[in-house]
């Protein structure tokens, strides 16, 4: 991850700011919710002119948070589920009981079906929800 998105004329977004694993398939959500925020911020003082780096700096305040906990999440996957997946030479299909025992969170899902909900919410939604704020989205 860039330690600074933007410089005078230039912001990174998605990608460009933070590259993410491929695990969970969630990078094209951060960098499509960069851009809504991106528009959300910038939008209004871009029609006016041109925006500050203070302008700039705001985009990477609202999403720095959302990608880094994206990441420790996908490090989480990667080390705990993929990971010991990865480094056993046990089946990996197996009847009941698995081979592996499951890591806590998996074991909770199994447990508590409400939370079940939450990987595909952080999947489908992401950490902090970005929705369209500009006027021509109410038109």
């Amino acid at each position: 991850m860039l330690s600074r998105w933007y410089r005078p004329g230039l912001l990174c977004i998605g990608d460009a700011a933070h590259a993410m694993s491929p695990v969970g398939g969630i990078g094209v959500n951060l960098a499509v919710q960069d851009a809504v925020a991106t528009a959300n911020i910038l939008a209004a003082r871009l029609a006016s002119g041109p925006v500050s780096e203070a302008d700039l700096a705001k985009v990477q305040a609202r999403r720095e948070f959302p990608t880094k906990m994206t990441q420790r999440l996908q490090v989480f996957i990667q080390k705990k589920i993929i990971g010991r997946a990865l480094s056993t030479d046990k089946p990996l299909q197996a009847p009941l009981p698995l081979p592996l025992p499951l890591p806590l969170p998996l074991r909770l899902m199994a447990r508590f079906p409400f939370l079940r909900r939450n990987p595909a919410r952080m999947v489908g939604i992401g950490v902090r929800t970005e929705h369209v704020g500009t006027p021509e989205a109410g038109a």
